[in-house]
């Protein structure tokens, strides 16, 4: 193989720089991460090694400039690693892991670079630098200085290896939970069992069941999540409880793929780590680069939303035992059975049964006619399919967006259905980053894990389907409208604990009048929802909501209670069962009806995810969003007008501003919390 015929080493020929997938193979990956590598190492050594005093050029502008070729490999490479993980590419990502944190701890934690950013950081007040130099100086200084860059050589030594090991650990993490998610996928005999689904569901269940080759029987593939969307459906009990079980059993099962022991070295690095860098935990290490600031103030948070959250779960649980003891042979209300009871207290407190809105949520509609919809009426932008732009996987479908002005914007992948090469849940990434230096246009990416149907059946959403499309697509608009000089700044480079705030605030526009007439309308008849179901919708907005605040509160505190450990308490053996119901306990929400939306063993987002110690992120930042939400609706709602403040001022800034600053700028004030209290049912 030489550099001519390794596609990843030469400029892409596709628009955007797209990758040209159907040219690249999987041994093409390693020689050009190992390219890349020797590339950036090389230019920051040119960087460092410039005997001229430290200036803005030749410092922030040269280490911004560097690593191209690398970051457009890695780019290349984790969007395939996530969303079609075969063998082979789980196997150069095993390689690849603590090779890549070698490599980015060799950057972050170089001296003689660190004495450069200093010097810079120093002086910031003599320099002339426009806002976007300023805060990049600020950052790079204050991100050095938080990875280490400022320990003894020895030191450096030992946080390199617990680097890399924790990269190795992640990965497996993750490898597991997918091995393990797919074997405990759950098989039926018989329709019978699945009986409550709609025909497009049983069509997606002997699907995949004929995709295994078990043709003849039904295969409900596992959620990420604890629960799952046919729980509220399933007339069987049993087939409830099975599925529970099978997700609840998840990396637990003393196989191969149990990711008790991985989760717990996980956490005593992660606490050694934070000592070596001076903090008391991970959790302390985490959020002292968030707009949180400290561990006490996440704590407060959950803290004060956990009483009145289980206060509410509790008499949701006593209404559905209500249901329940009215029937011929009653019995204590499970977990299992929460979803399903809550559809028939539904049905009977707001005559709505939201398992039958399928037939107005199909899939193809709810994207150009509702996303899409609401996307150009608040921005002027527009949608141009390109099927001869190929992406990475048969399934994910390539679109070109322009602005209002008819100017080139990016482009946006959709990849929208489950398969066993695809990692759980749903999520945006960027393939290609907007940057002036770099004269890049962004390319973004959002992947779902919506069941297929069987051929010549229509994909027919369900409603958390339709919220999870609306969300990503907020991420996915926040890389696409950031416009910003340095890639450092591009995209959804923000704070963590700020990122899901634009996702969050796209939620809105599902309800909205205009936009929800639009797309949701009935597959065969093309009727829109009926006004009365919308009211209804609306009415029930915050039914069930103790349930969910408290399952996300859970794993949030599951999250926060394994990285405020210390070294020395992570270093003991720990069982992970009753650490768990002990974290519960302290913050009250330990009832076995409403069990955490992830237990340990299966929580990607902190043991493999971004999302260490950051969970709360969630929940943080919905404080901004329902602040947002009210703003909308006090100005008149879905305008050009209002989009263009909120994409100028917030979306359009990416990560070059203080996000609490630039939250001020477009609503005039901090944010308050009264709007989300009111949207959860949580007010006094």
């Amino acid at each position: 193989m030489t550099d001519e015929t390794n596609p990843l080493l030469q400029p892409s020929p596709l628009p955007y720089g797209l990758p040209d997938y159907p040219a690249i193979r999987v041994e093409h990956y390693l020689p050009a991460f190992e390219a890349g590598f020797a590339q950036q190492r090389a230019e920051v050594d040119a960087l460092t090694a410039n005997p001229d005093a430290a200036t803005f050029e030749n410092t922030m502008t040269a280490l911004e400039s560097s690593g191209d070729l690398l970051g457009r490999v890695a780019r290349t490479f984790y969007t395939v690693s996530s969303a079609d993980a075969t063998p082979d590419i789980q196997q150069v990502e095993e390689s690849l892991a603590p090779l890549m944190s070698a490599h980015q701890d060799a950057i972050q934690l170089d001296t003689r670079l660190y004495e450069r950013v200093r010097s810079l950081f120093e002086r910031i007040d003599e320099l002339e630098l426009t806002p976007e130099q300023r805060y990049l100086v600020q950052r790079r200084y204050t991100q050095m200085t938080h990875a280490g860059a400022g320990l003894s050589d020895a030191e450096k030594e030992r946080l390199t290896a617990l680097n890399q090991r924790l990269s190795v650990l992640t990965n497996t993490f993750e490898k597991n939970l997918l091995a393990d998610t797919n074997d405990l996928a759950v098989v039926f005999d018989d329709a019978a069992q699945l009986d409550g689904l709609t025909e497009g569901e049983l069509s997606a269940a002997a699907q995949a069941a004929a995709d295994r080759g078990l043709d003849g029987s039904y295969v409900v593939t596992l959620t990420l999540f604890t629960g799952h969307p046919y729980l509220s459906s399933l007339t069987d009990r049993e087939s409830r409880r099975r599925i529970m079980a099978a997700s609840r059993a998840r990396g637990s099962r003393g196989n191969e793929h149990d990711n008790r022991e991985v989760l717990r070295e996980i956490v005593r690095l992660r606490a050694e780590r934070a000592e070596l860098l001076g903090y008391d935990s991970h959790a302390a290490y985490i959020t002292a680069d968030e707009t949180a600031g400290t561990p006490e103030a996440v704590r407060d948070l959950l803290f004060r939303l956990a009483v009145p959250a289980a206060r509410n779960a509790e008499r949701e649980r006593a209404a559905l035992q209500e249901i329940i003891d009215g029937q011929g042979e009653p019995f204590p209300l499970e977990a299992h059975d929460w979803a399903f009871y809550t559809e028939r207290v539904r049905e009977a407190r707001y005559a709505l049964d939201r398992s039958a809105l399928r037939p107005w949520f199909e899939a193809e509609r709810v994207l150009r006619d509702g996303v899409f919809h609401a996307a150009s009426a608040l921005y002027g932008i527009s949608f141009t399919e390109r099927p001869d732009l190929p992406a990475y996987h048969p399934d994910a479908r390539v679109f070109e967006i322009h602005n209002a002005d008819g100017s080139p914007l990016g482009l946006y992948v959709l990849d929208l259905y489950t398969r066993d090469t695809k990692r759980g849940g749903a999520w945006m990434n960027s393939i290609v980053l907007q940057s002036r230096l770099r004269g890049t246009d962004p390319v973004v990416v959002n992947n779902l894990n919506v069941s297929r149907p069987a051929p010549g059946q229509p994909t027919l959403l369900s409603l958390d389907e339709v919220n999870t499309l609306f969300h990503e697509f907020g991420h996915a608009l926040h890389g696409l409208f950031a416009t910003v000089t340095y890639p450092s700044f591009a995209g959804t480079n923000v704070y963590r604990d700020f990122v899901e705030f634009p996702s969050q605030v796209n939620e809105m526009w599902i309800y909205w009048p205009e936009v929800l007439a639009n797309y949701a309308r009935h597959i065969d008849t093309g009727e829109p929802l009926p006004t009365e179901v919308v009211e209804k919708l609306a009415a029930s907005e915050t039914f069930n909501q103790g349930f969910a605040t408290s399952e996300y509160l859970a794993a949030s505190w599951i999250d926060q209670a394994w990285h405020r450990l210390s070294a020395a308490d992570a270093a003991e053996h720990i069982d992970v069962a009753a650490f768990e119901a002990a974290a519960l306990a302290e913050i009250g929400l330990d009832s076995p009806a409403v069990p955490p939306r992830y237990s340990s063993t299966y929580f990607a987002h902190v043991f493999s995810g971004g999302y260490s110690a950051g969970y709360y992120s969630y929940i943080w930042s919905e404080v901004l969003d329902a602040d947002t939400v009210k703003w909308f609706e006090e100005n008149g709602g879905l305008t050009r007008e209002n989009g263009d403040r909120f994409r100028q001022r917030l979306l359009g800034v990416g990560g070059s501003k203080d996000p609490l600053e630039a939250y001020r700028d477009f609503r005039g004030r901090d944010a308050e919390i009264a709007p989300l209290l009111e949207r959860r049912g949580l007010a006094d």
